[in-house]
Parts: C-alpha cells; structure tokens; sequence
C-alpha cells in the first residue's frame, strides 16, 4: 500500500469496540481512497514529485505533534535500523505508484493481501521466529492464491504484476523492521516516514517536473492529508479497540478498491482475481488467528 499502518501517538486507552471498529474501518477506507487518488495523479506526474507533494501535504498535518515533540525527534532509538525502515518505505510507495500505472487498483492490492504470508515466512529467517507446521501450510497455500492470481505464463504474466509481487514484498520487510523499532514511538516512526519519503520523492525532481495545475496541486497536497487522517483514524481506532479485534477487517480494503477500481476506471475483477483473493485472505486469517491462539489470546 502506498502508506503503512499507523503507529500510536500517544498510549491512552478507551472502552468500547464498537468505535474503535468504525474507526479502523473509515481509516482502511481512507488508505484506499488515497492509493486510487494516488493511480489517478501518477497517470499525468512522475512518481517522484507525487512523493513529494504528498509528503509536504502530510507534515502540515502532523506538524503540531512535531512542534510537541521535536526534542525526542532528534535522538531517535535505533538510527540505523530506522534509516532502513525509511529507506524501504520510499522505495515501496514508490513500486506501488509504478504498479497501479500498469494493473487495476484491486490487483495490486490482492498482492499486498499476501503480506501477513510474506512476513510468517520471513519472521523465521530474520526474527529468528518459529513457525508451526500449520501455520507453514497456510503460507504455502495463500502462495497458491498468489499464482492464481499472478498467471506465471509466458502470456499472462506481466511486468506490473512483477512489480505489484515486489512491492508487497517490500511492505512486509517493511513490518518487519518495524517490529525492531518498535520502542521509537509512534510519533518518530510517523515523522521519520513522511520526511524520508519527501526527501526521496525530492531527489528525483531536479531530472523530472511535470507542472500540476492549480487543482492538481489541491489533490496532491490532499494525498498526504488523506493518508495523515488515516493514521489518525488508526491511532484513535487501537486506542478504544485491541489490534486483535479490528485486524480482520484490513481485508475491507480489497472490496473497497475493486468497488473504486469499477467506478472510476470500468475494472471488473477476473475470475482468477476473486479465486486467488479468497485463498490468500482465508490463509491469512488463518495465520492471525493461529498467532492469538499461541499468544492465549
């Protein structure tokens, strides 16, 4: 996805499920109306100044937060890991980007439905995690949901669906190194995304600018606004429900950019799209609710 789930910005809780599930709902919905606004504007401007722009949009909305805790901000925990995280965050909303020119908004996002499979798998070489004999057989059959849906022959597999399988892959490493970092704070975790990305989107403007228009100004300022609301719908959303409540409805996501990818573009999902689809979400709710079960949840 072009913007990674939220982080806390403060540690107060609340009672009630019911908001707190609303809450993850608009945000995810958030997330999903910003990547298709996303796939319109990377249509007629280069990914670079997207980045930008967004970025820019973003910071003027976090900016009090920054104001309030810019000491912290300048010692962070773990400088080079959290470099790392930045550096995969910038080139995986960049992959994103590149992969909406070439597929369906829904593809893509079928292939980053596969992350919680990415990252079981991962977990153990680079976490050093174990992983059941279950929980394997779920990872290979939600894999199984990713060749369904990827086609690998010679005439129906495509360099965006390649791209989209590499971005997905980047999002979980991304997860990854976000569980190495996680005592940073949310706050830094947030700040260090979106002044990365900037800087990166701004490292390629100087070779290519295409001017937007006024109104395309608007809605490339409004990119990082949405998805800054989105993390702030997410924050509040953890604070009133546990991640272990609200989770299973990330899958939301998929329906609502195919409902987007319909709507905008006449994307009408194939029949290997809706197959593959089913099969990574039933494995990767499996997984989810086979790490509560280990964690006595």
């Amino acid at each position: 996805m072009a913007a990674i789930g939220a982080q806390k910005l403060d540690g107060r809780a609340e009672g009630g499920h019911g908001p707190g599930i609303l809450l993850f709902f608009l945000g995810m919905s958030l997330f999903t109306f910003n990547d298709a606004l996303g796939k319109w504007l990377v249509a007629d401007y280069t990914v670079g100044q997207v980045l930008l722009i967004r970025s820019i949009g973003a910071f003027i909305l976090l900016l009090p937060w920054v104001i309030r805790g810019f000491r912290g901000l300048l010692t962070p925990d773990q400088p080079w890991m959290n470099l790392l995280r930045v550096s995969l965050m910038a080139a995986e909303v960049a992959i994103f980007y590149l992969a909406v020119r070439g597929l369906p908004l829904a593809d893509v996002m079928t292939f980053y439905m596969a992350s919680p499979l990415i990252v079981t798998a991962l977990s153990v070489p680079l976490l050093g995690e174990k992983v059941g004999p279950r929980r394997w057989a779920a990872v290979l059959i939600g894999f199984i949901g990713v060749l369904i849906v990827l086609r690998p022959t010679g005439a129906a597999l495509s360099s965006s669906a390649l791209i989209a399988l590499a971005g997905a892959t980047l999002f979980s490493l991304i997860l990854i190194v976000t569980r190495r970092v996680r005592h940073t704070g949310g706050l830094g975790l947030i700040t260090y995304q979106i002044v990365g990305t900037g800087l990166a989107g701004a490292a390629t403007v100087p070779f290519a600018w295409v001017p937007p228009t006024p109104f395309d100004w608007a809605l490339l300022l409004g990119l990082g606004v949405v998805a800054m609301s989105a993390h702030l719908c997410l924050n509040k959303a953890l604070s009133l429900a546990p991640a272990a409540v609200v989770a299973p409805y990330q899958y939301s996501t998929i329906v609502i950019a195919a409902a987007l990818g319909w709507a905008v573009w006449g994307d009408v999902p194939t029949t290997n799209i809706v197959i593959g689809n089913l099969v990574i979400i039933a494995s990767g709710l499996f997984i989810y609710y086979r790490e509560r079960q280990l964690k006595g949840e």
